[in-house]
């Protein structure tokens, strides 16, 4: 059942990266040509997913709207990790007064749900892939910022750690040789996570118009501009192409803990 988790979710995100990779060099249709005589043209050759309301190709839109979805699930994660894990690993060390300091700071960013934060990020800011991004991003730290200072609380309860620090090595050092190496696959596992709820976020300030431009495709954009009594397809497939992305990042992610974890492994 694990390994079904891996491959299955292998498998999900696999298509989704496979889709934004083919966009890059080829698409049916232009994404962008409106072509009015043919809307709502339905599943059928040469439009293999059928059009728009403006005539515009569906498949091609679904495959340029997989780019948007990586570079903004990349991009936010690794701001997220960039800022998040140093701060963590920082007052898991030790820094009681800081760590104090962010944990509460933290704790109210918490309180706050990621996608409402997005939101009201983005509509401080002029609506944009990179506000969206940056949105997104923010909201996350506090999680990885946690991640890392559990993790981090964990490895210097450690008696190789303690020698390190007899020993007489610098705390930047142990941090780096020691600390880092030891939570790595624990924030990648997390960072699974956090991509498939930055899909899921993007997608939600797509459908808001709080990201991309129209002129920009993006999957929650597409399910905006879609009409369930004129064309339903329009809406199931870009409704099925989130749900795909999410889920399997989710159980990339799971299957990846279970695969590290030996406390998970199932006993033979």
């Amino acid at each position: 059942m694990k390994r079904f988790t891996l491959v299955f979710g292998l498998v999900c995100s696999g298509l989704v990266v496979l889709s934004a990779l083919v966009s890059l060099f080829w698409t049916p249709y232009d994404p962008a040509k409106v072509d009015p005589p043919n809307r709502y043209a339905p599943m059928s050759w040469p439009h293999i997913l059928g059009t728009n309301s403006m005539g515009m190709d569906t498949a091609s839109r679904l495959l340029v709207g997989a780019q948007t979805t990586l570079v903004v699930g990349v991009l936010a994660v690794a701001i997220a990790a960039v800022v998040g894990v140093p701060l963590g690993v920082f007052v898991g060390m030790g820094h009681r007064l800081a760590g104090e300091l962010l944990g509460r700071v933290a704790d109210i960013m918490l309180a706050i749900p990621a996608l409402l934060l997005a939101i009201l990020l983005a509509a401080a800011l002029n609506p944009s892939v990179g506000t969206a991004t940056i949105a997104i991003g923010v909201a996350t730290i506090p999680i990885f910022l946690r991640m890392a200072r559990a993790a981090t609380l964990t490895v210097m309860s450690q008696d190789y750690i303690l020698a390190a620090e007899v020993s007489g090595t610098a705390r930047w050092a142990i941090a780096v040789r020691h600390v880092l190496p030891n939570i790595a696959p624990l924030l990648g596992v997390q960072a699974a996570s956090s991509f498939a709820m930055a899909i899921l976020a993007e997608a939600g300030l797509s459908y808001l118009g709080l990201s991309a431009p129209v002129t920009t495709p993006t999957w929650g954009r597409m399910l905006r501009d879609a009409s369930l009594y004129a064309a339903p397809a329009q809406a199931i497939i870009p409704g099925a192409a989130i749900v795909i992305a999410v889920m399997g990042f989710n159980l990339l992610g799971d299957g990846v803990r279970d695969y590290l974890d030996p406390r998970l492994k199932e006993v033979r």
